[in-house]
C-alpha cells in the first residue's frame, strides 16, 4: 500500500521491507592358473581386440585419405570425365560448347557411388557417354557445393543465402547427406516469422522430418506466427487445413475469428467470398455469448453471405442449450469442441521481488520434475512490479528498483531464457495490478512516490506503445488486477486519500471503456493475491491495517463474494497465477517475515496444499506466471 506504508518501508534500512503497505570399476579379477592353451587363446583375443581398433582408425585414415587424393585429381582435372552444367530455373539452356557452360568437372564413379540419381543417369540413360550433361533446375552455385561435398564433405557451409538453393539441388540429386545438413539447418532456424514458410518448402521437396517439425512449430506459436508476413499470404484452402486442426496453441477462440478477419481483409475483393468456407473451421461456439453477439452485429459478419449468418446462429444456440446437453452438443460437433493441444512443460516463474531489498533473483519451478531452478536474473532490482505472460514472452512493469518508481518494462524470453527491455509505462507505477485480455496488457492503479494512483493504461503488444485508458473511480496502490470473462477486475486495495484498506472492487470494460462497481467484499483487502480458476475470481489474504489475513473471498457474477477456503498460512503481498485450474499463491510476508512457500488451491475438492519445495528465496513483492517452457 502506499502513503503511509509505502513510504515508511523505503525510509527502513534495516528489516525487512513489508509493513502494512505494499571408471570403469574393475573389469573384474580372474586366476592366473591356465592351461597353454587357454593363455594362448586369452592373449590371441587381446590382440585381436586391439587389433580391430587399429583397423578401424586405419580404415578412417585410409578413407579420409582416398578423398583427398580424388579431390586433387578434380581439382586438377585428371581423369575426370564428366562436366555437370548447372541451368537455374527459368534460365534459357546454353549450348555445351559456349564460353558460360564452364561447369564442374568430376569423376562418374564418385559421384554415382555417392548419388542413386547420378548411379542411374551413369547406367541407365543417354548421359552414360556424354562429356558435358546438363543438370537442369539447379543454381549453379548449389551444384558446385554439392559436388564438392561429395569429394569433401568438411567444405559444405549453410547459410541463409544459400540453404535453399542447396536443399532444391539435393533433394534433386539425391544427395543425402546435403540435403540432410539443410534440413537440420531450416529447422534450428525456425521462427515464427518464416516458419510458414519453411513447412511450405519442406513439403514441396518431401522433407518430411522437416515438414513436420515446422508444422508442430507452426501450431504450437500460432498466436505468434498469426502476425506474419507470410500468414497473409497462404492459400484459403492451406489456412483452412490450418484452423481445422485440434493442435493449435490459442488462449481463446476470438483470437482465431480475429485472424481469419486479418486474412480477409488483406485482400477484401478476391477474399470476402471465402470467408464462410473458413469460419466452418472457427469455433464459434466457444466464444462467449456476449463477444458473439457483439462481434455478430458489427462487419464485416453482420453483411457476410448466409453461410456465415448460419454459423453465428448455430454458435447462438449452442449458448441456449442446458449445460448437461452442451456436452453431448460438443461430441456431436467439431465446431463445438475445445482444441487440444498438445500439453507442454510448465514452469512457474518467480520473478523479482523484496527480500527485504529489490531483488533481480528469478526462479523457476518445473511442473514435471518438482523443483526450483535459477533463470536469468532481471537486468535491474525490481519489486513491487505487475507480470503479464503474452505468448512466449513475460513483462515485468514497473516497480520499485530500490530508490525509485520506475516507469520501465523488462520482456522476458522463454525460449532464450533472457531479458530485454520492453516500451515503458506512461507512469511511474509501483504496487500496481496487471492483467491481461488477448494481446492486450493492463496496468491499473500503483503508487508513483508522491500519490495512490486511479488512472491505468494499456499496451497491445503487436503495437508497442501503451495508451492511457478509463481512470477508475478511486485510487488504488497495492490493489489486485485479473480478468475474467474478458473483463478486468480492480480488488481492492489503499486509498491514500482516504488513508483506508478497501473492500471496494470496479470492473473495466474494454469495449466500452468504462469502468463500473460491482458488489463488495466483506473484509478490506490492501496486497490482496488475485487470481481466476473455474470460472471465478478469487481475492486472497492481504491485509487490513496491521492485521494479516489467512482468508478469502470467491467472486461470481451471479453470486457476488462469497467465502472460500482460507489459506494455510496469512499472506499479503504474495504472487499468484493459475494452471490447468488450480491457483498458485507464491511468497509474500505474514507481517513479522518474508514467506519462500507456495500454496495450491484445487477448486474441484476445496482444498489448499503446499508446494513440494519452497523457493531458495523468501520474498513479498514478487511477480508470477506460468510460462510454457521452451522445447
Amino acid at each position: 500500500m502506499e502513503g503511509n506504508g509505502d513510504a515508511d518501508r523505503d525510509r527502513g534500512s534495516g528489516s525487512v521491507e513489508h509493513s502494512a503497505a505494499e571408471g570403469d570399476g574393475d573389469r573384474g579379477r580372474y586366476s592366473l592358473v591356465r592351461c597353454a592353451s587357454q593363455s594362448s587363446l586369452d592373449e590371441c583375443s587381446q590382440r585381436r581386440g586391439a587389433g580391430e581398433a587399429g583397423e578401424a582408425a586405419a580404415g578412417a585414415v585410409h578413407a579420409a585419405s582416398l578423398l583427398h587424393s580424388l579431390s586433387r585429381l578434380r581439382r586438377d582435372d585428371v581423369l575426370c570425365d564428366v562436366r555437370l552444367v548447372a541451368q537455374a530455373p527459368g534460365e534459357a539452356a546454353q549450348s555445351a560448347e559456349s564460353d558460360e557452360a564452364v561447369g564442374v568437372c568430376a569423376h562418374r564413379a564418385v559421384l554415382a557411388a555417392c548419388s542413386p540419381y547420378f548411379r542411374a543417369m551413369f547406367t541407365q540413360f543417354d548421359e552414360r557417354t556424354q562429356a558435358v550433361i546438363t543438370i537442369q533446375d539447379v543454381e549453379p552455385s548449389a551444384l558446385a557445393a554439392i559436388v564438392e561435398y561429395v569429394y569433401s564433405p568438411e567444405s559444405l557451409v549453410m547459410t541463409e543465402d544459400s540453404v535453399q538453393s542447396l536443399l532444391s539441388a539435393a533433394s534433386l540429386l539425391q544427395v543425402r547427406g546435403v540435403r540432410a545438413a539443410a534440413c537440420s539447418f531450416l529447422a534450428a532456424a525456425l521462427a515464427p516469422d518464416n516458419a510458414l514458410g519453411i513447412r511450405a518448402f519442406a513439403d514441396l521437396h518431401a522433407c518430411a522430418d522437416l515438414a513436420d517439425v515446422a508444422d508442430r512449430f507452426v501450431k504450437r506459436h500460432f498466436v505468434e506466427v498469426l502476425e506474419s508476413e507470410e500468414f497473409l499470404a497462404l492459400d484459403c484452402d492451406v489456412l483452412a487445413a490450418l484452423l481445422d486442426s485440434d493442435r493449435i496453441t490459442v488462449p481463446n477462440e476470438e483470437l482465431v475469428l480475429d485472424a481469419v478477419i486479418r486474412w480477409m481483409q488483406h485482400d477484401p475483393e478476391n477474399r470476402r467470398c471465402r470467408l464462410g468456407a473458413l469460419l466452418e473451421h472457427v469455433r464459434l461456439p466457444l466464444l462467449p455469448q456476449d463477444v458473439l453477439v457483439a462481434r455478430a452485429a458489427a462487419e464485416p459478419l453482420a453483411s457476410a453471405e448466409l453461410r456465415v449468418k448460419d454459423l453465428v446462429i448455430e454458435a447462438l444456440s449452442f449458448h441456449l442449450l442446458r449445460p448437461e446437453r452442451r456436452a453431448a452438443a460438443a461430441a456431436a460437433s467439431a465446431r463445438a469442441r475445445p482444441r487440444q493441444p498438445p500439453r507442454s512443460p510448465k514452469v512457474l516463474l518467480v520473478v523479482g521481488g523484496q527480500a527485504p531489498k529489490a531483488i533481480r533473483d528469478v526462479e523457476a519451478f518445473h511442473m514435471e520434475s518438482g523443483r526450483w531452478r535459477a533463470a536469468a536474473e532481471l537486468p535491474t532490482r525490481r519489486c513491487r512490479a505487475g507480470l503479464a505472460a503474452v505468448g512466449a514472452r513475460l513483462y515485468a512493469i514497473g516497480g520499485f528498483n530500490g530508490t525509485l518508481r520506475v516507469r520501465s518494462v523488462d520482456v522476458y524470453d522463454v525460449g532464450a531464457d533472457a531479458w530485454s527491455p520492453g516500451p515503458p509505462l506512461c507512469a511511474r507505477r509501483s504496487t500496481l495490478g496487471v492483467a491481461v485480455v488477448g494481446n492486450v496488457i493492463y496496468a491499473v492503479g500503483g503508487f508513483d512516490g508522491a500519490t495512490g494512483l486511479s488512472s491505468a493504461e494499456a499496451l497491445d503488444v503487436r503495437e508497442g506503445v501503451w495508451r492511457s485508458i478509463a481512470s477508475m473511480s478511486t485510487r488504488r496502490s497495492s490493489v489486485g488486477v485479473a480478468a475474467l470473462d474478458g473483463k478486468l477486475y480492480a480488488v481492492g486495495g489503499y486509498d491514500g486519500a482516504s488513508r483506508q484498506c478497501l473492500h471496494t472492487v470496479e470492473r473495466y470494460d474494454p469495449a466500452a471503456d468504462a469502468w463500473e462497481p460491482v458488489a463488495e467484499m466483506a473484509a478490506r483487502r490492501s496486497g490482496a493475491g488475485v487470481g481466476v480458476a473455474g470460472g471465478a475470481l478469487y481475492a486472497l489474504g492481504g491485509h487490513d491495517g496491521p492485521a494479516v489475513r489467512r482468508s478469502v473471498e470467491r467472486y461470481r457474477e451471479r453470486d457476488g463474494w462469497a467465502p472460500a477456503p482460507p489459506m494455510m498460512h496469512a499472506r499479503r503481498n504474495a504472487g499468484v497465477a493459475s494452471h490447468h485450474g488450480r491457483l498458485y499463491v507464491a511468497g509474500g510476508d505474514d507481517g513479522a517475515a518474508n514467506l519462500a512457500t507456495v500454496e495450491v488451491f484445487d477448486p474441484a475438492t476445496e482444498q489448499w496444499s503446499m508446494l513440494s519445495s519452497a523457493m531458495s528465496v523468501a520474498r513479498s513483492y514478487a511477480g508470477v506466471a506460468v510460462v510454457e517452457r521452451a522445447a
